[in-house]
């Protein structure tokens, strides 16, 4: 399967929410994205990004792990031009779904990077390690626990692996030939 074609089949955030989610769910994305902030680091980084980075995020407007993370790429999105967030949801894609499941299952939200060109770069979901350290009983008491504190570290885990994505498309050879730098 070719996901570069199933990208280009992607909705932008709003009209993935408008189509497959329904006032509740809306409400509840509205109010995680109105939480999210990004530093002045983290724009600053977003900011220095030049490689158009296509991202695929396979998701379900009523999954909880989508509430909490999705609206942070929109964040990410706007912050620059570079990257271009398209949705799927699980449901209606049931084919991409089967392609990203992760640890044998159907979970989401899962983020598929790609060149300007079309080439995969790179894959992450369904949670971040900050979330899993959440979840576990023996580990909640780690220090920085708390919505708040969650909800920062998450942003800046799925920040890393965006970063992580540009700095291998800026530092392609292939792009480096191509962009004449």
């Amino acid at each position: 399967m070719n996901l570069f074609d199933k990208y280009k089949l992607g909705l932008p955030y709003g009209e993935f929410l408008a189509k497959h989610g329904s006032d509740g769910d809306r409400a509840r994305w509205k109010q995680v994205h109105g939480q999210v902030s990004l530093s002045e680091a983290q724009r600053t980084l977003l900011k220095s990004f030049t490689r158009t980075m296509p991202v695929l995020c396979l998701a379900g407007a009523w999954c909880g792990d989508c509430v909490n993370q999705c609206p942070i790429f929109e964040h990410f999105a706007a912050a620059t031009p570079t990257i271009q967030v398209r949705y799927l949801d699980r449901d209606v894609h049931a084919d991409v779904q089967q392609v990203l499941q992760v640890c044998g299952g159907n979970r989401v939200p899962v983020a598929v990077f790609f060149s300007e060109d079309g080439f995969e770069a790179g894959r992450f979901g369904d949670r971040t390690l900050s979330k899993y350290r959440a979840m576990m009983p023996d580990l909640s008491a780690t220090p920085g626990g708390g919505k708040d504190s969650l909800l920062t570290s998450v942003t800046q885990e799925w920040l890393d692996q965006f970063e992580r994505v540009q700095w291998m498309l800026r530092l392609s050879a292939r792009l480096r030939k191509l962009h004449n730098d």
